[in-house]
């Protein structure tokens, strides 16, 4: 699953030199021009890394990134700040906002992307294209393969993204809510329910090479990959 990445920049070029880079490493772009328009993308869909100007119409970009830490929805999402201050007092005041990582201007587009996926490997390992094994248990993001004791198995993309995630935060209950966020996406409206039947699926697609035990109830609470 391609990451989304929210652009706040109101410079048109420079909004445009990282869309076209970004969007050529893979990721999905959205784009705001002010702190206003960046809220609204953020109340209709949470992003999974935000890049964020300092310098913007209206509210400053630090101001925005506060907001965004001190909602319970939006606390962890990654933040890099870009900048053209540079002075270590303006670095320490982003940090301490909360900011992720700072980028001055003029930067390496490279090097932006570079630092978006570290970012995104340490906040959303099931983001990354590497592939995931336990137990002769083997799901590959990048060829949409899952290997159980050497047996193909068929998951729909619903189902391998649900598996994705659960095998890259092993050990960690996950309530129905919870998946529903992570696995599809916080925008989405659908009911709590049908995390169970997804599960169920995953399980009997799973049971063909004896994995099936691996995804655990817990009960009152949720599911998790058992490590």
């Amino acid at each position: 699953m391609a990451a989304t990445i929210l652009v706040v920049e109101d410079e048109p070029a420079i909004q445009e030199l990282i869309k076209l880079n970004l969007e050529q490493a893979g990721y999905r772009i959205l784009q705001a021009f002010n702190a206003q328009q960046a809220s609204a993308m953020v109340r209709a869909e949470l992003p999974h890394l935000v890049i964020l100007d300092w310098i913007l119409p209206g509210q400053p970009g630090i101001e925005f990134g506060r907001g965004l830490r001190g909602d319970k929805r939006t606390v962890s999402i990654p933040i890099i700040m870009l900048s053209a201050r540079a002075a270590e007092q303006d670095k320490l005041a982003a940090f301490e906002m909360g900011a992720d990582d700072y980028v001055t201007k003029p930067f390496s587009p490279r090097e932006l992307s570079a630092r978006i996926g570290v970012l995104l490997r340490n906040a959303a390992p099931q983001l990354s294209d590497t592939a995931v094994e336990y137990r002769g248990l083997r799901i590959d993001p990048v060829r949409r393969r899952v290997i159980g004791s050497g047996l193909s198995l068929n998951l729909n993309p619903t189902e391998f993204r649900l598996l994705h995630f659960m095998m890259t935060h092993r050990n960690r209950v996950y309530s129905r809510a919870q998946l529903l966020d992570k696995v599809w996406g916080d925008h989405v409206y659908v009911e709590e329910r049908t995390v169970d039947v997804h599960i169920r699926r995953l399980r009997k697609a799973l049971a063909q090479s004896g994995h099936e035990h691996l995804i655990e109830t817990v009960r009152g609470s949720g599911y998790r990959f058992s490590a």
